[in-house]
């Protein structure tokens, strides 16, 4: 793997290119958030390693500025000692893929990595996903509508890609969690909130909704012979 580390504390710096190159993967180091967002932008990575508390910009707004102004794809797992509730949440909320907290097992991180490696690989097998009158480009992170660009959440975009691999199948809630948080869906009603924004870029400035929710059984996305 190629690796990005995010981190100003010299000596986790130390235990993970201990770890991670005699394995054979490849890192990179940034000291603060202006830095890591510089790399991030400027070259491709298999995965990001990520801490929040850095000097100057913190990794909160570093991993939320890569998602919606550079529209990077790149995986981030968040590493730091924040582990409430809430931190994990406005972790994920910014464009996060996955969390853990310190101190940890560096074989439970080479393992994380390795799983979000195989699920961005994944999102790639189809470049562009088609359904109806909906593209989502993966490549470049954007999604249209009768050829009207769509102003996704990090969030947002990522149930849209959830619903267009699935279209027009219906994805429980349980599912649809598992594909936008993997193994630490939200412990709070974060999805309908989520849904409700998707749904007010997806179909409010169209005259036939697409985003379909059944009660009690999950979501789904309809075309024009259904509406």
């Amino acid at each position: 793997m190629n690796l990005l580390i995010v981190e100003d504390n010299p000596d986790i710096v130390a235990n993970l290119f201990a770890y991670f190159e005699p394995l054979g993967h490849t890192l990179d180091i940034a000291r603060n958030g202006d830095a890591g967002l510089q790399s991030a932008s400027r070259h491709a990575y298999d995965a990001i390693i990520l801490d929040l508390t850095l000097p100057g910009m913190d990794g909160l707004e570093l991993c939320r500025r890569l998602r919606e102004q550079y529209r990077v794809a790149t995986p981030v797992l968040m590493l730091t000692a924040r582990d409430t509730e809430q931190d994990k949440l406005s972790g994920f909320q910014a464009g996060a893929d996955d969390y853990l907290v310190k101190p940890y097992s560096l074989r439970e991180l080479d393992a994380r990595l390795k799983a979000l490696l195989r699920r961005a690989r994944n999102e790639l097998v189809q470049y562009v996903l088609r359904f109806d009158d909906l593209e989502l480009d993966t490549g470049t992170g954007q999604a249209t509508r009768a050829g009207k660009p769509l102003a996704l959440t990090p969030t947002g975009y990522k149930i849209l890609m959830a619903l267009l691999r699935h279209a027009p199948k219906l994805l429980s809630r349980e599912a649809l969690e598992r594909e936008v948080w993997g193994d630490h869906p939200p412990e709070s009603d974060a999805l309908r909130t989520h849904i409700h924004a998707l749904r007010q870029a997806l179909d409010k400035p169209f005259g036939r909704p697409m985003l379909l929710t059944r009660p009690g059984a999950g979501y789904r996305l309809v075309g024009r012979d259904e509406g």
